[in-house]
């Protein structure tokens, strides 16, 4: 099966969108795409594979599905476009960066600046119907997302896999520790960021993390 996707991963993910169960994951999804309001728009599905070409991955952000109120998602894990009201969950991400860096709290909920530096933030299903929150898990998205997960573990070197909730930490055996930093905090969601996620300082530990291997930080301003 061809799917467009960037030449970067395209020829490393080939092999994924050639098995049967991709198939059938690409058979419900355009079934759905006709006959239920989906998110993303069917052109943004895979826009962090677009924007984030595999050579520049520095840090991995794992999220679980796409925000399912129209307007909302467009292929980045935790963003939202432009002018569009900043998240519970993103706001609680901004709240620690400040606390942990010191930077302003942004007023722009959109983090393509960090994309654009290797920040690969992804979640592990890539669509949902509009307004019905994992409409679309145990579909196939997730056996896709763990390859995506495995080969970045095994081709790559001294990246920061940042994993935020329970659902997150389970993919903890698909990264080699060994080369690897694995950050784990409570979601930053605001029915659990207290319990964990504030004071888990994991932007500036990743920054030591790459400066120590040689590679820029990331500047985590929006």
């Amino acid at each position: 099966m061809q799917v467009k996707i960037a030449d970067s991963w395209q020829k490393r993910l080939q092999k994924e969108f050639d098995q049967p169960y991709f198939a059938r994951l690409a058979a419900f999804v355009k079934d759905e795409y006709a006959h239920y309001h989906v998110l993303p728009k069917g052109s943004q599905i895979f826009h962090i594979f677009n924007a984030c070409p595999f050579e520049q991955v520095k840090v991995v952000i794992l999220g679980q599905d796409p925000y399912p109120t129209p307007g909302q998602y467009y292929g980045v894990c935790f963003s939202v476009p432009e002018h569009t009201p900043v998240p519970g969950s993103l706001a609680n991400i901004y709240q620690e960066i400040h606390t942990d860096l010191g930077l302003p709290v942004p007023s722009s909920g959109c983090l393509d600046k960090w994309v654009e530096q290797g920040v690969f933030s992804m979640n592990t299903v890539l669509t949902v119907r509009a307004y019905q929150t994992g409409s679309h898990k145990g579909k196939g998205w997730e056996t896709f997302t763990d390859a995506v997960i495995r080969l970045l573990s095994e081709e790559r070197e001294h990246l920061v896999f940042m994993l935020w909730g329970a659902y997150a930490k389970e993919k903890i055996p698909l990264i080699d520790q060994r080369k690897h930093l694995i950050l784990t905090a409570a979601h930053p969601s605001p029915r659990s960021a207290d319990h964990g996620f504030f004071g888990c300082r994991h932007f500036s530990k990743a920054n030591a993390f790459l400066v120590q291997h040689g590679m820029t930080p990331i500047n985590w301003s929006v």
